[in-house]
């Protein structure tokens, strides 16, 4: 089985990278527009039977543990549209896009792959981290996410288009809005995602039926 294993950053799969030299692996860079470059690049180039995505990100509720590792069953584009007089409006509310037009599902792209034994969480994708309070609410009540990362949302819609099944692992690595890194736990999160990713790898290696 063909595996292709995606991250923003050497850092977030690092220790994985360091046990498994060879495996084959994209590093795009942080956001949305380096994400979905370098992913389309790849998968146009080799057909691969899973992508998984492996990279840390902030959960909005300390229901979610720092340093747990979850799967992300959707993602969506949370700030590409409108902020006026104080309200969030997406593109679709704004009748420039179709929210349930394919790869989307009322604004949402699913994963297609899954991996028992994880808490799957709803996520939103956001061009800017903020710690203003008023604009994580408005994200909370529009969405009801439970984490957020800068490049999730691109990565399902780039699988989704090129037809490739994937799956999203993310490790919590912080609160949304404590921007004090201090408090992070970067290097559990790290380690714990590692661990994860290398049993999910022999996981669909060994279960590609």
């Amino acid at each position: 089985m063909q595996i292709l294993i995606v991250s923003a950053t050497t850092a977030e799969i690092g220790p994985f990278l360091d046990k498994f030299p060879t495996a084959d692996h994209l590093v795009t860079g942080v956001g949305i527009p380096a994400m979905v470059y370098h992913l389309t690049k790849r998968l146009q180039q080799i057909d691969y039977d899973l992508v998984i995505l492996a990279g840390i990100a902030g959960a909005f509720s300390n229901n979610v543990e720092l340093g747990e590792v979850v799967v992300v069953k959707n993602d969506c584009f949370a700030d590409i549209g409108v902020k006026e007089k104080g309200n969030i409006s997406s593109i679709f509310e704004m009748g420039l896009a179709d929210a349930d037009e394919f790869p989307f599902s009322m604004e949402r792209i699913c994963s297609t792959a899954e991996l028992t034994g994880y808490r799957t969480v709803d996520a939103i994708t956001i061009n800017r981290i903020s710690d203003e309070r008023e604009y994580i609410n408005q994200l909370i009540i529009k969405y009801n996410p439970e984490i957020e990362s800068m490049e999730g949302a691109a990565f399902h819609y780039v699988c989704a288009l090129e037809k490739v099944p994937f799956i999203q692992l993310r490790s919590i690595s912080n609160y949304v809005g404590e921007r004090n890194k201090a408090n992070w736990k970067m290097k559990e999160a790290i380690l714990a995602l590692n661990t994860v990713l290398e049993k999910a790898v022999h996981h669909f290696s060994t279960n590609n039926d």
